[in-house]
């Protein structure tokens, strides 16, 4: 199964940025935008994970969600990886969760490499998210996209709960919700 940990951010906030990318499709058609109805906010991707580690995968994504507090959290401003200029994901980014939310996402990715689910993606956690993906493998100059991306500030909504998400390849992607746990801890 390949699975990731992520935040759903509520409708309300995902309505502020399907607005503003929708100005900007049009302008774009080198960029493979992503489904809105598939935006969320990756907390560790684990890649394929064995099914027979899903029991205590899940009880350690439990135990993670328990120590921290709800969040308020809000999306703003734009970015891209590795870089404007060579663009192959444009994001938007994601504020007001601090260390709290760095620390939350270690302790998932921690939990679910105990639980035998092995993290492939090592990078540094950003909290972005992913609007568009460039067609050209090496990366468009999308610069003047981030740009006009940079001054969005969203209402800030708040994160109470993580989520273990099962995603289907293939045309189109699928997200499947395995299972939730509240932010239980006291802030």
């Amino acid at each position: 199964m390949r699975l990731f940990v992520a935040l759903s951010p509520p409708p309300e906030a995902l309505a502020e940025v399907a607005e503003v990318v929708a100005s900007h499709r049009d302008e774009w058609p080198d960029l493979r935008w992503v489904a809105p109805e598939t935006w969320h906010v990756t907390m560790t991707f684990l890649g394929e994970v064995p099914e027979d580690a899903l029991p205590g995968l899940e009880v350690r994504l439990a135990r993670a969600a328990n120590r921290y507090p709800p969040m308020t959290l809000s999306f703003g401003g734009g970015g891209a990886f590795p870089s404007a200029g060579r663009a192959r994901v444009v994001w938007l980014g994601l504020h007001g969760g601090g260390s709290p939310l760095s620390r939350l996402a270690a302790s998932l990715a921690a939990g679910a490499q105990r639980a035998g689910a092995v993290q492939t993606d090592r990078k540094p956690f950003h909290p972005h998210l992913t609007l568009a993906r460039s067609r050209p493998r090496t990366g468009l100059d999308a610069g003047p996209l981030v740009d006009s991306l940079s001054s969005f500030t969203g209402t800030p909504w708040r994160a109470d709960a993580v989520e273990l998400v099962r995603s289907h390849l293939g045309p189109p992607v699928r997200y499947e919700t395995l299972g939730s746990w509240p932010l239980a801890g006291r802030g």
